[in-house]
C-alpha cells in the first residue's frame, strides 16, 4: 500500500508498465465532471470507476483483495475518506469465494490499522493489500483506476 501525493506520482511508475499512463489519464482530466460509472483508459489493462458514493461506518465497510489489478484509488471531493488496511496473509474471515469475473473478495476481518485520504492524494493498492474503502460520514466523489498487473 502506497498514500502519496499525486504531485509525486512520477516515483512509482516503474512499479508497473502500465501506472504512468493511468497517472497521465488522472492528471489530465477533469474528474469533477465525468459521468459516474466506467470509463476505459486502455481496455481492460487500464480503466476508471468514478463513484458518487456515501460513506459508511467502519463496522459495515468490509476488507476486500484484487489478484490481477492493482487500485489507484483517488477522492475527488470530499474532506476525508478513511480506509481499513490489513496484509492480505492476516486475513481468515470470508465472505464468500472469490468472484473471479469481479476480482474481488470480501472479508469480515477488522482491520490491522486504518489511514485517512484528502483530495490530491492517492492510495495505490497492490493485491497483497486487503482494504476497507469508503469509510466516513458524507458524501464524496472517488475514482478507481484499475491498473491490470
Amino acid at each position: 500500500m502506497i498514500l502519496d501525493s499525486l504531485k509525486n506520482h512520477a516515483r512509482y511508475h516503474a512499479l508497473n508498465p502500465r501506472l504512468e499512463k493511468a497517472f497521465d489519464y488522472i492528471l489530465a482530466t477533469d474528474l469533477t465532471r465525468l459521468a459516474a460509472g466506467r470509463h476505459d483508459i486502455d481496455g481492460d489493462d487500464i480503466y476508471m470507476n468514478v463513484m458518487d458514493v456515501d460513506l459508511k461506518r467502519p463496522e459495515d465497510a468490509k476488507l476486500e483483495i484484487h489478484d490481477r489489478y492493482l487500485d489507484i484509488q483517488v477522492l475527488v471531493t470530499g474532506r476525508s475518506e478513511t480506509f481499513g488496511w490489513s496484509p492480505r496473509e492476516r486475513i481468515v474471515r470470508p465472505l464468500g469465494a472469490f468472484d473471479e469475473a469481479k476480482d474481488i473478495q470480501f472479508f469480515d476481518d477488522v482491520p490491522q490499522t486504518c489511514y485517512d485520504v484528502t483530495p490530491g492524494q492517492f492510495v495505490l493498492l497492490f493485491p497483497e493489500d486487503a482494504h476497507a474503502p469508503m469509510i466516513g460520514e458524507g458524501a464524496i466523489r472517488k475514482i478507481i483506476v484499475k491498473v491490470r498487473i
